[in-house]
């Protein structure tokens, strides 16, 4: 079965914007790597005030070897140069028991 990390992003309201022109501009990035299998970036809706970045993948080796790779470095670096978006994070991991999806 898949390997899901969930990355739990605080954000603050005012760098929502600049959090999701972020991901926007690194598309493509993530979708080339062996193993990839999903990519959702969530905005929170009323009630909850943390974004999700919902990625889904073959294995748990597959999702790291994405973590170690240089695209992931280079998606990064420009939160580094110009700050985080974020003010906190958690990762969340999975394995997929079970699953089920629409036409």
């Amino acid at each position: 079965m898949s390997f899901v990390a969930i990355n739990v992003l605080q954000v603050p309201p005012t760098m929502a914007e600049t959090l999701e022109e972020r991901f926007a501009s690194r598309a493509g990035d993530i979708e080339t790597m062996e193993g990839f299998e999903a990519f959702e970036l969530l905005r929170p809706v009323e009630g909850q005030d943390a974004y999700l970045v919902y990625t889904r993948w073959r294995s748990e080796d597959a999702f790291r070897a994405w973590t170690e790779s240089p695209a992931f470095q280079h998606g990064h670096a420009r939160s580094s140069s110009e700050g985080p978006a974020a003010s906190g994070s958690t990762l969340w991991t999975f394995e997929v028991a079970s699953s089920a999806e629409g036409a």
